[in-house]
């Protein structure tokens, strides 16, 4: 897997510009890999770090963190992950991914678990479905934390993505979704595509990051 490549169109506009000291820093890079078959690009806030990445078989992996915090202990972690061939199974669907994950936080939290669809929806030409899944108290946790994540699978051309952002924080009754937080944490997190991987195409891959 090549080692992921961080482009930012507001940085190249800063290094070229005349007045490059006195503009302000990015809140958030563009950030494209190759993961299996195809680029897959999203915005990453500036205030987080990659501390993990991995693949093992058909599954890929990657999390982010706030920075300063670390794999084994953080607040909020941004995760990318891959499903080589997951998309040539018809009885696959954005949805059904999606709801995978879902049926994973209900296992986790029966008794304070809750979960929204923002439903399906396309990043570019490709077939997405959004939801967040909520635990107000992870029981296999040492500290009973909530947990809280958007979840956003994309279908792409043989393999399906998922680009998720969980939150965690002292234990509640129940899982709480407040649909406006997360609507806006999604928007943070476009543009996201899925891009054909150009043939000779060095980093910063633009025939994807020329996408919005």
């Amino acid at each position: 897997m090549t080692r992921v490549t961080v482009f930012s169109a507001a940085l190249c506009a800063l290094l070229a510009s005349s007045a490059s000291a006195q503009s302000p820093a990015p809140t958030a890079f563009k950030v494209i890999s190759p993961i299996f078959g195809q680029l897959v690009m999203f915005s990453l806030p500036a205030s987080f770090a990659t501390v993990f990445e991995n693949t093992k078989g058909t599954n890929y992996v990657r999390e982010a963190v706030l920075k300063g915090e670390t794999v084994k202990s953080w607040t909020q972690m941004i995760t990318v992950t891959g499903a080589k061939g997951a998309a040539g199974n018809a009885g696959v669907s954005p949805e059904s991914f999606a709801g995978s994950m879902v049926g994973g936080f209900k296992s986790a939290c029966p008794d304070t678990f809750a979960a929204q669809g923002f439903g399906a929806t396309k990043f570019g030409d490709q077939d997405a479905y959004v939801a967040v899944a909520s635990c107000g108290r992870v029981e296999t946790s040492a500290d009973k934390h909530s947990e809280t994540t958007l979840i956003v699978t994309v279908k792409g051309s043989a393999d399906y993505y998922t680009v998720q952002w969980a939150e965690r924080a002292p234990a509640a009754g129940r899982g709480a979704i407040d649909e406006t937080r997360w609507l806006a944490r999604l928007r943070q997190l476009q543009p996201i595509r899925v891009c054909p991987i150009v043939l000779g195409e060095p980093a910063p891959y633009p025939s994807c990051a020329s996408r919005n």
